[in-house]
């Protein structure tokens, strides 16, 4: 891939007039298709990479989702759960076959299931007590009841892969799905180039062929976009959104989703223990700020942590959260801190001073902290932002060290955000959630909430815990996420889901 300089930069205006007369004729008699995102294809595993092989489709899961979220058959075309809410049973698809010519059985089914529940992911910690093959169907028993189980069997690490893809210790060797497409040729961590598969057991891709390229630059896929060096370009910083908007060849399309840029604290640091002192800095984002002069899309501004697109966790109820510097610095000064001679808060001879990790895939992150360390200055308060890899906010959930962490949380991982939710912020916290915050009865409302289909019951537990996380502010929204894409007006058929789960390759096709 070659690294974009300030000359491509500006070679890319007579790139673009050349594209626009290229375009039409280059679509004429195409059968493939080129996508660009930020996200490296590292290696064959669904725990680790199965998000690139889900959004390929080159795999599939027993449950699917529509682009409305409301799950559909997948694999399985249909599911239910016993009288006890322990025992699910799903009934496997017929004359589906893998990529490797195999038939989709209940126990190759069985066994990739069996593998995911062992391996990073939200499958590992659910209360599964076994995975058996009945007939032509796939039976999940509980410990627990868990109403969300069909959600979370459309999770990216719960693929379905063929026996083959396995080597003798469970490694996998190969990745042979049964999506409309299977893989040709593997070259992590940049690039992934996939064929039309004509066993497929559904509607037949309209394309040949497909590849994807992973550029973790913006600036570089949006050069590609005006190019034409990729067809399909996702995750555009505003300035190339905004210059590719003004391209006559090029679409661009803006589609919210249930992903959410949040600050995650660490509630056991002095300066942050208070939840006073958290709301205060929290009174210090200037969200409209961010929302419109960063990400270009004012109706981003986060008011609560859930956007209304997931309206079961979105409480219109809530007061929400504002901008308002001055009530900052008054509830630090009523918590003892005051101004030192730098212009920094001091507190029993102790600096505010916090230092935040984030990183470059997602390219508005490294924008918004540098303008949340000029906000947070203006309060007194001293932010040093460090920008490296995303691994390292986890690691540093897990070691302690982390201060502060900016990052887009995606509460659409699965079709309902329980899972998320529930991991995020019940007892313990976790790597991409709370940090050190002791919220028994929110741990136990999202407990309910996991069990209980009935609205009755599960409403108010979400809401409970919805309005505890709001107060408390564990972790603090800033803006809600916009999904960007764009393509050539002469590829047809581009739809963007919500979801994040499908590039919805085999729905494409050029312009005759």
């Amino acid at each position: 891939m070659r690294a974009f300089t300030k000359a491509m930069f500006g070679a890319a205006i007579a790139a673009a007039a050349v594209f626009a007369t290229s375009t039409a004729s280059t679509a004429q008699g195409r059968t493939d298709v080129v996508v660009a995102a930020p996200w490296h294809v590292n290696g064959m595993d669904p725990a680790s990479d199965g998000y690139t092989f889900q959004r390929m489709e080159v795999a599939e899961t027993l449950v699917d989702a529509g682009i409305d979220g409301q799950l559909r058959p997948g694999l399985a075309t249909e599911w239910q759960v016993g009288g006890d809410g322990l025992v699910w049973r799903f009934q496997l698809r017929d004359g589906v076959r893998f990529h490797d010519g195999t038939e989709l059985s209940a126990d190759a089914a069985v066994a990739s299931l069996k593998r995911a529940v062992t391996q990073p992911g939200v499958l590992q910690n659910l209360p599964i007590a076994e995975i058996d093959a009945d007939g032509d169907a796939v039976v999940i028993r509980l410990t627990e009841k868990f109403a969300a189980l069909p959600a979370v069997l459309a999770n990216y690490t719960a693929l379905i892969l063929a026996p083959a893809s396995f080597d003798g210790d469970g490694k996998v060797v190969s990745v042979i799905g049964t999506g409309p497409f299977q893989v040709a040729q593997i070259d992590p961590p940049s690039s992934l180039s996939l064929k039309r598969f004509d066993g497929y057991w559904g509607e037949a891709a309209h394309l040949e062929a497909a590849r994807y390229i992973s550029t973790s630059r913006a600036e570089t896929r949006a050069l590609m976009a005006e190019s034409g060096d990729a067809d399909l370009v996702f995750t555009l910083d505003p300035a190339g959104y905004s210059r590719l908007s003004q391209l006559e060849p090029v679409e661009v399309k803006a589609v919210p989703i249930p992903r959410t840029i949040v600050l995650k604290l660490n509630l056991a640091h002095p300066a942050l223990t208070e939840a006073e002192a958290r709301q205060a800095l929290s009174l210090a984002i200037d969200r409209d700020g961010i929302a419109a002069g960063i990400l270009r899309f004012p109706d981003a501004t986060a008011s609560q942590l859930f956007p209304p697109a997931l309206a079961d966790w979105h409480d219109p109820t809530l007061v929400p959260l504002a901008y308002d510097p001055d009530i900052a610095r008054q509830s630090l000064a009523a918590l003892g801190w005051a101004q030192g001679k730098d212009g920094i808060l001091v507190r029993d001879g102790v600096r505010f001073a916090l230092t935040l990790r984030t990183f470059p895939n997602r390219p508005e992150l490294p924008l918004i902290a540098a303008a949340l360390q000029d906000q947070w200055r203006q309060i007194g308060v001293a932010l040093d932002v460090s920008v490296g890899n995303f691994s390292e906010i986890p690691s540093g959930h897990q070691d302690g060290s982390l201060d502060v962490a900016l990052f887009a949380r995606n509460y659409g991982l699965t079709p309902d955000p329980v899972v998320n939710a529930a991991e995020d912020f019940g007892a313990g916290g976790a790597d991409w959630g709370a940090m050190n915050w002791d919220a028994p009865d929110v741990a136990q409302a999202l407990a309910k909430a996991r069990a209980e289909s009935d609205p009755a019951t599960r409403g108010p537990a979400i809401d409970l815990a919805v309005a505890a996380v709001h107060k408390d502010l564990p972790v603090v929204p800033i803006a809600w996420y916009t999904h960007t894409v764009a393509h050539p007006d002469t590829l047809q058929g581009v739809i963007v889901d919500p979801l994040e789960r499908s590039y919805e390759l085999s729905k494409l096709r050029w312009a005759e």
